[in-house]
């Protein structure tokens, strides 16, 4: 008898339906899986054999295949167990399979039968649902993950008895009860600028950068606060929109980096990759296709500390997903497309030794001019080109650091750059884009108009500067931040000098 239970799989952040087919026949015992399996699900014969047997019902030796089709797309990873062992102890009629064809199954089975939680639960649902599926099985782990799709009829299930009982209508599982979507409203990562001392080029250049969406690099001597002012970021970005909320948890979910008892990121993402991080680690891509940081930072902040350090070749490839926003992991049989729509911020020291520049005597810079051109250039002009801000951060006087009274906290600029955040949601809401930042050239065309006066000042700029064409862009981007920020209507020439004063990089390469 064959009995066909329906499942789901992803490629990369799309569901895509598959039917798990079971045929049991008598005959030498076997137990063959076919249609592309990876390793994990050609495993999942002995999950389901022992499952079955420590759930009490019989596994008789039988021939048995089963079918996962469509055949010719690789199936990977353990969440066919399930649907698998259903369809077996359908197809030996130990359970009703009147009831097969309403569910959407997806499960790990342990050795004694209790389901595991799997990842990629959500983008999973949102798909099925969109394609018409409404009821789903799933591990009761993933519960509360499922339950922000408030359109699918979701049981969570703990054990393979207790869905064999739910199918037979012996026992009643109510649906899971649906929630709706909250920002946390907090402060996630305990950094506040309260506590940063001075620095007020550097606060405001973070307060611009974080209200439009813009890229960032902190340039300063060692121990000047860089990372400090980094860390910062976080607590004065706006709260996730549901919409930003779920495109980040789809990916934190296929990453099987979501925190089950959460089951949405709330906090926008601060991701922090060592510098030692290979380029799959940063981009994505491996056997499996995965989402690399670029993508985790989706929505929030990508913090490369000590940005020179970094492997060239892993820098020069960010360049695309800074262009574009998103990021193509291709490979000889697939081509996975990631959003990675980030802030990026950098750090970097002016020097190898970290010293030029200083002041202090006893902190003297020991590296040649060769050494500082060579050390600041690892990182190219192309990729320098896709930085918005450019900031220089110098060290702090003794009697300013131990000032006992606190500067501006960060609850005070997240009020701001709130407000600067809501005029951008207002003026894009036919557009499909959030912030300054993603403006093509047609709404830089619509939305940055100059007068006379800032037209001659971004000229003097595009001249002593030497700045790019696509350096003009991002200026002009900067200064639409600078004018919302202001609650200015169009673009004055201060904005337009303050956006020039940001994106100055000359200083870096001084003698």
């Amino acid at each position: 008898m064959i009995a066909t239970v329906k499942s789901y799989a992803l490629d990369g952040l799309k569901g895509y339906p598959v039917d798990v087919e079971v045929d049991t026949q008598k005959g030498i015992a076997s137990f063959d899986v076919v249609g592309l399996p990876s390793g994990a699900v050609k495993e999942a014969r002995n999950r389901v054999r022992s499952a079955i047997r420590n759930s009490f019902f019989d596994f008789t030796a039988r021939r048995t295949t089963v079918n996962m089709a469509p055949a010719d797309v690789r199936k990977e990873g353990s969440a066919f167990d399930f649907p698998i062992a259903v369809g077996f102890l359908a197809s030996t009629e130990q359970i009703s399979s009147a009831r097969l064809n309403e569910f959407v199954m997806l499960g790990e089975l342990s050795l004694d039968g209790s389901l595991r939680k799997i990842n990629g639960v959500l983008p999973i649902l949102i798909s099925a649902v969109q394609a018409g599926y409404k009821k789903f099985m799933i591990p009761a782990e993933n519960a509360t993950e499922a339950a922000f799709v408030t359109e699918a009829e979701v049981y969570a299930v703990r054990n393979l008895s207790d869905a064999a009982a739910f199918l037979g209508n012996i026992v009643q599982i109510a649906p899971v009860e649906h929630r709706i979507y909250s920002a946390s409203g907090q402060n996630a990562y305990g950094a506040d600028l309260k506590y940063v001392k001075g620095q007020v080029v550097a606060k405001r250049a973070l307060e611009i950068a974080v209200a439009g969406g813009h890229n960032l690099i902190l340039c300063g001597q060692a121990g000047a606060g860089k990372t400090m002012l980094a860390k910062c970021i976080p607590s004065i970005m706006p709260d996730m929109t549901f919409e930003e909320a779920v495109e980040t948890t789809k990916i934190h979910s296929v990453a099987g980096i979501l925190d089950p008892a959460e089951g949405m990121i709330k906090t926008r993402p601060f991701r922090t990759p060592h510098h030692t991080a290979s380029l799959f680690s940063l981009i994505g891509g491996g056997s499996k296709s995965t989402a690399g940081e670029v993508s985790l930072a989706h929505n929030g902040v990508l913090f490369l500390d000590e940005m020179p350090e970094y492997n060239k070749r892993t820098l020069e490839t960010l360049r695309q997903p800074l262009e574009d926003g998103v990021v193509t992991v291709t490979r000889v049989a697939r081509s996975i497309e990631y959003p990675a729509r980030f802030m990026l911020v950098a750090s970097m020291n002016p020097c190898p030794c970290g010293n030029y520049g200083s002041s202090d005597p006893n902190k003297r810079c020991t590296c040649t001019y060769n050494e500082r051109k060579r050390y600041i250039g690892r990182i190219s002009g192309p990729l320098l080109d896709r930085i918005d801000l450019f900031v220089t951060v110098d060290g702090v006087e003794y009697d300013e650091l131990r000032n006992p009274q606190h500067e501006e906290s960060s609850a005070e600029v997240r009020v701001r750059v709130a407000a600067a955040r809501d005029v951008q949601r207002r003026r894009f809401a036919a557009d499909g884009i959030h912030t300054n930042a993603e403006m093509t050239n047609a709404q830089i065309e619509k939305y940055c108009r100059l007068d006379a006066a800032s037209e001659k000042l971004l000229a003097a700029a595009y001249s002593k500067f030497g700045l790019s064409a696509r350096g003009v862009t991002r200026l002009l981007k900067v200064a639409r931040t600078i004018a919302d920020l202001q609650c200015r209507r169009d673009i004055a020439a201060s904005d337009v000098a303050e956006a020039v004063q940001y994106k100055a990089k000359e200083r870096f390469y001084d003698e």
